[in-house]
């Protein structure tokens, strides 16, 4: 009498547990970044949420490497389930990577500008988050300094154009950028002085009838009365807000327009509102920003 042995594979159930562990904190991922980025939810809560999401993806890669460690000794079944589980837990901790890196190799700043000796002032102080992460609420000459060590290239730029025109293009650019314009001070200084398009009465009958006096036009008063200046006499602040494009992380910036000898200069400066560590973003943001504003002003920058 024949007899059959069916040979019954063994199941690993570290890599079916893998498998739910990181479809789990994928999908928390993904959640708590469109919670943060379009929903209510503060940065202190996504950072907490976040982190545990990358804890969990972290613990489903260890259950998948025992699913394949039992698929290599005993053929257990699990192995489609580990690479799934691990291909799931690629996205949070891709992300958690990235942060970290950035954290370890970019300078400990939040607070970054073009102009380290005289910052832009803000026309509205920034509200920081003033529960966690803790952050020191000045900015020291040493933050400035390791700036300085961190982005020599981080400067402004000198056009030669005049102060009204490049207002325009810094208006345009940050509406491109998705900056919120939320304060701006000193418009009167880009106000057009029509005073120069009067007729001069001794050039008034040459080549044509003289038309008697030439009324003077007027500037056209402004519909809210100007705050006092808060940089130097002359300068145009603009104020704004801005998020980041996928995880929504906020800053505030301001931006300074200084006409010299003929040229405006431009300056900029960017804070989180999160923590004293902005991961690179505001130095990124700044240096993407003016590189805008080159190719809206092309033809008038200067060297």
């Amino acid at each position: 009498m024949a007899i059959t042995i069916q040979y019954e594979r063994p199941v690993s159930y570290a890599a079916q547990w893998a498998r739910r562990l990181s479809l789990f904190s994928c999908a928390l991922f993904v959640v708590v970044v469109a919670a943060h980025r379009f929903g209510p939810l503060t940065t202190p809560h996504f950072l907490v949420l976040g982190a545990f999401a990358c804890g969990v993806a972290g613990l489903a890669v260890l259950m998948a490497a025992v699913g394949l460690a039992r698929l290599w000794h005993v053929g257990a079944r699990g192995g489609k389930a580990s690479l799934i589980a691990l291909l799931f837990a690629l996205l949070p901790l891709g992300v958690a990577a990235a942060a970290v890196y950035s954290y370890i190799y970019k300078p400990a700043l939040y607070d970054v500008t073009t102009d380290t000796s005289a910052p832009p002032p803000w026309i509205v102080e920034p509200v920081a988050e003033k529960s966690w992460p803790a952050r020191a609420q000045t900015v020291t000459p040493q933050d400035r300094q390791l700036q300085l060590d961190a982005y020599p290239a981080l400067s402004g730029r000198r056009y030669d154009g005049a102060l009204d025109r490049v207002y325009q293009g810094v208006r345009k650019v940050s509406d491109a950028y998705g900056i919120r314009i939320v304060a701006e001070d000193g418009l009167d200084n880009i106000l057009t002085d029509l005073e120069d398009l009067a007729v001069e009465p001794a050039k008034a009958g040459q080549g044509v009838e003289a038309l008697g006096e030439v009324p003077i036009p007027e500037a056209r008063p402004l519909e809210t009365p100007l705050m006092p200046h808060l940089g130097s006499a002359g300068d145009v602040l603009v104020q704004g807000e801005w998020r980041s494009l996928v995880f929504g992380l906020r800053f505030d910036v301001v931006i300074r327009l200084r006409e010299e000898a003929e040229t405006t200069l431009v300056d900029m400066r960017a804070a989180s509102r999160t923590g004293a560590h902005d991961l690179g973003i505001g130095a990124d943001l700044v240096e993407g920003y003016l590189k805008a504003l080159d190719a809206e002003l092309l033809g008038i920058a200067g060297d």
